[in-house]
């Protein structure tokens, strides 16, 4: 046996190796300049007496690899020191696809970035069967590019098209449907996965990259153009090249270089040169690491995890977020004045746990944890529990009062109100220290995000608790202050007002947003009113903005019933869930732009200033996860800041 800092390379007799990576002072693997060095001596001992196969494995619970050291390569911040790095990883995994005994990747848990690299220049791969094994190349959401052979060999063993589709969404793809897809040679459990390992290393089947289909075969090669075509179009629709280029530099390299970005001119818009050095990159490696502070936000609460979540309030948010509990583990119970009233609640998550899991079994399980409980008996057992009724004092005091009296005294009391006062509803409990609010956003299952209010009786560890809980369930707390809207209505509602005082003008609602989608806002301001529901947007306006201002069209739709998406009409027609549009102009136009994002950002400072978030850093986290606002430009605070570059 070799023992290194990160590495372990023990010999067993049938002559078999195995490269246990564990990666020092660190809860997760990550492949840095030491480790990697190690990697390269642990090649050159089996160089020197080779073995029959070689196994790759991890040592972490927390999974197989999550990728390159980030802080590396932001400290690469010459073309010439990432030029160095890349070029590091793409000739080790050469010299490790290049080995002539047998290899083989043995993934349990996330295996990311370079990980997925390094299993991608094996000859084998098993996955083990287990919710958390992911594969995935995230590099383009970092702004560069799977440069160690990810774009050389992936299409080679899953085929061009669905790995353009990996690489340019940055999606994780779990165990099953990395086997099915050929990414993986065999799906196993946990139990036996070292034998399954070690059977398929010695069993001599043939490498799975030699079986794609002819036809897969020539779209890596003569006729690449077209896969390189569709995919471009494709890209076009959601990423703009002077705002998003790594996508772009993603099929030029794969198509014109092999793969290899190392090859690619300097001068080329497409080179990790012009990566390095163009600001998205280095504002998308900003949004990672706020990304990774908000879930620090979530660590260091004592009490242990959440096992059972009460909900009050079977409405789309109450009931969605039922949903989301069960799907995360939780015993849910969910309360509403009758079972009837609970009905679509239930079949709206059955629904959802299905389209979620992919197995009839697991959905099955999932919705077996989530009860009906009009009576509300599920309180005296809730770890935690989640006030989702309607927006009114008088009714959350009421059902606080009561949940306070029979709840057990270490539960945690949550509200997850929009637009009242923390303060106002804990003012009628006899312990107000007990209520946190935890504020989900619609739709639960897509938005990251969720407020973390601490009010001004709101005990500390209480609102780490309710921090804790968010994370529990894979979202993403965001600490605020109770101040009215919060961070996200608060900077939501001037700017949808904004835009909604363009249309009295005289703009069209489709030129409004289309100028937003040009900035790089995932949808316009006028389409999400519509699906938040124009009713809501004129009640949130008024408390957030000021009913004098209110927007004459939008008083005229509301007076007429239509309510946007959920009436079938409001600034748009809606159809199969979708606005129709009438003369799209689908230009942009930087002044309307700036425009509508002027009271965005304007209130974004104000927060700021007044503490609602306790930094910039912590608004552009908020903002960017909540409303998807452009991570190009890495936040509000930072686009100000860069001079709105």
């Amino acid at each position: 046996m070799s023992n290194f800092k990160h590495w372990r390379l023990a010999r067993e007799s049938d002559g078999v190796a195995w490269a246990v990576l564990d990666t020092a002072d660190s809860s997760t693997n990550t492949l840095g300049a030491d480790v990697m060095a190690e990697l390269g001596l642990i090649l050159d001992q089996c160089e020197t007496n080779p073995p029959k196969g070689l196994i790759f494995k991890s040592a972490k619970e927390a999974g197989f690899i999550a990728g390159a050291n980030i802080e590396e390569f932001v400290a690469s911040d010459t073309p010439e020191k990432a030029r160095a790095l890349v070029k590091r990883g793409w000739d080790l995994y050469n010299r490790l696809a290049g080995v002539p005994y047998p290899t083989l990747a043995l993934v349990r848990g996330h295996c990311m970035g370079g990980g997925t690299e390094l299993a991608l220049a094996c000859r084998y791969r098993i996955t083990v069967d287990e919710p958390g094994t992911k594969f995935a190349l995230p590099e383009v959401m970092l702004g560069i590019v799977p440069g160690w052979g990810g774009m050389l060999r992936l299409p080679q063993v899953v085929g061009p098209a669905a790995a353009l589709d990996m690489m340019l969404t940055g999606k994780a793809i779990d165990a099953k449907r990395a086997r099915s897809m050929g990414l993986a040679d065999a799906c196993v459990p946990p139990r036996g996965m070292e034998d399954a390992a070690r059977t398929l290393l010695l069993s001599g089947t043939p490498p799975r990259q030699s079986q794609l289909p002819l036809m897969q075969t020539l779209m890596n090669g003569p006729l690449k153009f077209i896969v390189a075509s569709g995919a471009r179009k494709q890209v076009a629709k959601r990423a703009r090249p002077e705002h998003y280029p790594a996508p772009w530099a993603i099929i030029d390299q794969w198509q014109n270089y092999g793969g290899n970005t190392l090859a690619v001119p300097a001068d080329k818009p497409t080179s990790l040169d012009a990566l390095v050095k163009h600001p998205t990159t280095r504002n998308l490696i900003r949004v990672f690491f706020l990304q990774d502070r908000l879930k620090g936000f979530g660590k260091d609460a004592s009490g242990g995890a959440p096992r059972h979540v009460h909900v009050v309030g079977a409405g789309v948010m109450g009931g969605d977020i039922a949903a989301w509990c069960a799907l995360r583990g939780m015993t849910v119970t969910l309360q509403d004045l009758s079972a009837e009233r609970i009905a679509p609640a239930v079949g709206r998550a059955a629904k959802f746990l299905e389209r979620k899991l992919r197995d009839a079994t697991l959905a099955r399980l999932a919705l077996d944890r989530l009860m009906a409980d009009p009576q509300g008996d599920g309180v005296r057992q809730a770890d935690v529990i989640i006030e989702a009724i309607f927006e009114n004092l008088e009714a959350k005091q009421a059902l606080f009062a009561d949940i306070e009296a029979r709840a057990r005294p270490d539960a945690l009391l949550a509200s997850n109100t929009s637009s009242l006062k923390l303060a106002d509803i804990a003012a009628t409990l006899k312990d107000p220290s007990r209520l946190v609010g935890i504020h989900f956003l619609n739709p639960v299952a897509t938005m990251p995000l969720v407020e973390v209010v601490a009010g001004a009786a709101t005990a500390p560890e209480a609102a780490q608790k309710a921090a804790a809980f968010v994370r529990g369930i894979d979202k993403l707390p965001l600490p605020v202050k109770d101040s009215p809207g919060f961070l996200v209505n608060a900077v939501l509602a001037p700017y949808m007002h904004e835009a909604m005082r363009c249309v009295d003008e005289g703009i069209a609602p489709a030129s409004i947003d289309a100028a937003m989608l040009a900035f790089g806002m995932p949808m316009g301001p006028i389409e999400l009113a519509d699906r938040v529901g124009l009713d809501v947007a004129i009640a949130a306006g008024r408390q957030l903005v000021g009913e004098s201002t209110t927007p004459k069209k939008l008083v005229e739709l509301v007076d007429a019933g239509h309510l946007g998406k959920k009436s079938g009409q409001g600034f748009y027609m809606w159809a199969d869930g979708k606005a129709q549009r009438v003369g799209a102009g689908g230009t942009a136009n930087p002044e309307l732009a700036q425009r509508l994002l002027k009271p965005l950002l304007d209130a974004t400072q104000r927060l700021v200033r007044e503490g609602v978030v306790a930094d910039a850093e912590l608004a552009d986290a908020g903002v960017i996860f909540a409303t998807g606002f452009a991570p190009y430009t890495g936040g509000p605070m930072n686009y100000l800041q860069s001079g709105g570059r």
